[in-house]
């Protein structure tokens, strides 16, 4: 039984990506120290950001370059909200590139996609 999921963003600069989504979403980080920073998303799911080079170091030689372009996206951060176009806009304010507006989804959300400071893609969504 998985009790809580933790999904940690490897990023290039941990304070620039730890401003960026402490204003995307509005909330401080719940923990913020050398080599990690976590946001509650829901009681459940944490965000961590963690440096590249920190989990380099921990995993020693077991990862791929992380360096290495590779031309496809790594991971996408889909976030279920209540305002989706609102968060968009925080994310684009601080920094975001956009991808694709606030447009009604196939899969029957509306959806938001942007790229975070780290070239992650970033998506709020609702239900349509």
């Amino acid at each position: 039984m998985i009790l809580k999921y933790h999904t940690i963003l490897y990023v290039d600069d941990q304070q620039k990506s730890t401003v960026f989504y402490e204003m995307v979403l509005e909330q401080k980080a719940r923990l913020n120290v050398p080599g990690m920073t976590e946001f509650e998303i829901t009681p459940d799911a944490i965000l961590g950001l963690m440096p590249k080079a920190d989990i380099l170091e921990l995993l020693e030689s077991g990862l791929p370059n992380a360096a290495a372009p590779s031309g496809l996206m790594r991971a996408e951060l889909y976030l279920m909200v209540e305002d989706p176009e609102a968060y968009y806009r925080r994310a684009l304010a601080a920094g975001a590139q956009p991808v694709s507006d606030l447009a009604r989804r196939n899969w029957g959300h509306v959806a938001a996609y942007c790229l975070d400071p780290n070239g992650y893609v970033l998506a709020f969504a609702a239900e349509a």
